[in-house]
């Protein structure tokens, strides 16, 4: 394949909206078709979330099969929500409309993780195309899943109807060219705080009113992952903070911020009444909380991990919702390996201690454990030998995000992360793009693998 296909199937893939509104039925319907083209054997899984359409894209050399499998190169083929997309100057304020600026590619899924996908596809098809002759069981298999922010829900059906059967694997993660052998734990956190009946009623009288004596303010952040939230400037943090300088016994109208639990709120917006009176009200309730999460924080900074950046756990509220009845709250929390199955339920259980004091709900959505590889296995040293004949040698790093390395290695697959396109300061912004000259690297990267581990 010349560049310019290559880029203009780049360009494609960045067009097909597969945020978690949409899901990536479309985008593997895409890369299916490509991959049967090139003479591959494509099996599909299809799942729904809600009523959204996902499915798992499983791609071998022909004739391939579980039993055979070796090498797993696996990638998300969902994004995150753009968010605003007038945010998006570089794309002509559409994230999925790739535009190329001085041998960038920008768009929402170029670096985390839609490009990556298409190395890899595009590595299988080169070696594929030679008519490889593959070693005694050692056959390579290539997966897109669905559900990286929800859970990793696409790569946990598909361990769980045993539909590939890896001894290594390379997950899908920005990592500019560098092996990654370490990465952090997460838990999703979705908190319900009930409004008091009192505050409640004067909620629905205030409504019917003509005029009131509302007041509102917004706040400003700047994005980032929640994995790396000091990149970021957290609007809902920003709020928090006003509203804790403001009397307890208020009446909170709305309250509202952030796009997904996965990103550091940019926006934020507070309305309140300044009526006084009620009994238990929802600020004072907010006050409560925000407390316990700096506390905790504080307690975070007692494990540091200098692997890391941060070299501690963290915290982000990435949304904030007013109902009619309750406010809600998502919240990730990122853990650094060494921290004890016991410290870890401890802080899960202050933060729901504090909702059940104020009659709330708090439910642990999702928990994936930190992973670490072995720097001297055989999966890392070989990649290692590979990028150095690549002339990219380079020590091995760890990332701070959750990736679906942390399911895989429990199930006993030795996994490492790699992947075009810088994460830091980059995933989960407007701006977020890769080099042409990364991606070509990355499809070097995988053929070399493919061959030292396969062939």
């Amino acid at each position: 394949m010349t560049t310019s296909q290559f880029v203009e199937d780049c360009r494609t893939l960045i067009s097909i909206d597969s945020s978690p509104s949409q899901g990536n039925r479309a985008v593997v319907s895409w890369v299916a078709k490509a991959a049967q083209q090139a003479g591959l054997t494509v099996v599909l899984q299809e799942e729904r979330s809600g009523e959204v359409p996902q499915a798992n894209v499983i791609i071998r050399p022909a004739g391939g099969s579980s039993d055979e499998d070796s090498l797993m190169l696996q990638t998300h083929l969902d994004t995150a929500d753009p968010g605003p997309f007038g945010l998006w100057k570089e794309n002509h304020y559409n994230p999925f409309d790739a535009h190329i600026i001085d041998g960038k590619i920008f768009g929402v899924g170029t670096a985390n993780c839609k490009l990556d996908f298409l190395c890899k596809l595009e590595a299988l098809k080169r070696i594929n195309a030679r008519g490889a002759t593959w070693a005694a069981a050692k056959k390579p298999v290539l997966v897109g899943t669905f559900g990286a922010e929800d859970g990793m829900t696409g790569a946990l059906k598909l361990m769980r109807k045993n539909l590939i059967n890896p001894r290594f694997a390379i997950i899908g993660e920005p990592s500019s060219l560098r092996v990654l052998v370490a990465g952090k734990g997460q838990a999703r956190i979705q908190i319900r705080i009930p409004f008091e009946k009192d505050e409640l009623a004067f909620r629905t009288e205030h409504n019917l009113r003509e005029s009131t004596s509302s007041m509102s303010k917004t706040f400003s952040g700047k994005p980032a992952h929640a994995s790396t939230p000091q990149l970021g400037d957290s609007a809902i943090k920003k709020l928090f903070y006003h509203l804790a300088q403001l009397p307890e016994d208020i009446a909170i109208m709305e309250i509202d911020g952030g796009v997904d639990v996965a990103t550091v709120p940019a926006h934020a917006f507070l309305e309140i009444d300044p009526v006084s009176g009620f009994r238990f009200s929802m600020a004072k309730k907010l006050n409560r909380l925000f407390k316990t999460v700096l506390n905790l924080e504080l307690e975070f900074a007692s494990f540091q991990d200098q692997d890391f950046t941060p070299s501690h756990p963290t915290l982000n509220i990435g949304s904030v919702r007013t109902f009619e009845d309750s406010v809600e709250l998502a919240v990730d929390v990122r853990i650094v390996p060494q921290v004890p199955m016991e410290i870890y339920e401890k802080w899960m259980d202050e933060i729901g201690g504090v909702c059940r004091q104020m009659s709330g709900e708090c439910h642990v959505n999702h928990f994936k454990r930190p992973y670490r590889a072995d720097p001297n296995s055989t999966l890392v040293q070989g990649a290692q030998d590979v990028l150095a004949k690549l002339g990219r040698a380079s020590s091995p790093k760890t990332h701070s995000s959750t990736n679906e390395a942390s399911l895989f290695s429990r199930a006993g697959v030795e996994c490492i992360s790699f992947g075009p396109g810088q994460s830091e300061g980059n995933v989960f912004t407007p701006r977020e793009h890769v080099t042409i000259d990364d991606l070509k690297a990355a499809v070097d990267f995988y053929v070399g693998m493919i061959e030292k581990f396969c062939c």
